[in-house]
């Protein structure tokens, strides 16, 4: 490793702008890798550290470069739930469709972790595949059930996909659909959710 960019990787990790000024000053890599192959914006990215983020984006710092696991600083703002951390990269053209090691794109962690407010604004201001499905055969909307708490979270993200589109009826690789895992689990305010929009696809209201 070059010796001006184990600072600026430390000055990432730690959100420090001043730092991370002066490391690029003196010829740090802006695409810099620690020993996981994160680059600085992605350090900065999963610190929310927007100030020391912009810095990196103006000197070109790309969104899409993934790390050892497949994470990018794009892709962890699903993790985080980090909407100021979104908007900030989305003039820099990230990739909305780059899969994370599970083949899912940012709004379905999101939705796993019910980051309601991440959910709305990706939904909002991006061309996010709202039923895009990951390897594990889920989408956003069978992840939110699947692996949510059914609580009220939970419970916005179903309605904020569903609201945006997402297909209440799209079964996971067994056959199960999102209103079968949310009965199973017990989840009836979910339940209740994709039951009205199974009924207001099917008879076009």
């Amino acid at each position: 490793m070059d010796p001006h960019d184990r600072p600026l990787l430390d000055a990432a990790r730690r959100g420090d702008p001043a730092a991370v000024a002066a490391a690029l000053a003196a010829g740090a890599d802006v695409e810099a890798r620690d020993d996981q192959l994160r680059t600085p914006l992605l350090l900065a990215a999963l610190g929310d550290h927007t100030a020391a983020a912009a810095l990196l984006l103006a000197a070109g710092a790309d969104p899409n470069a993934p790390d050892s696991r497949a994470d990018s600083p794009w892709l962890v703002t699903g993790v985080t739930g980090s909407v100021r951390m979104m908007r900030l990269l989305l003039p820099a053209g990230p990739d909305l469709k780059q899969p994370n090691r599970f083949g899912g794109i940012s709004l379905i962690p999101a939705a796993e972790r019910g980051h309601t407010a991440y959910v709305r604004a990706v939904l909002e201001e991006t061309g996010t595949d709202v039923d895009h499905v990951n390897r594990l055969g889920w989408t956003a909307l069978l992840e939110a059930v699947i692996l949510g708490d059914g609580g009220p979270r939970h419970e916005e993200v179903v309605a904020l996909l569903l609201a945006a589109g997402a297909d209440p009826a799209l079964a996971d690789h067994h056959g199960t659909t999102p209103y079968e895992h949310a009965v199973r689990r017990g989840f009836h305010g979910m339940a209740r959710l994709v039951r009205a929009a199974q009924e207001d696809r099917g008879t076009g209201r």
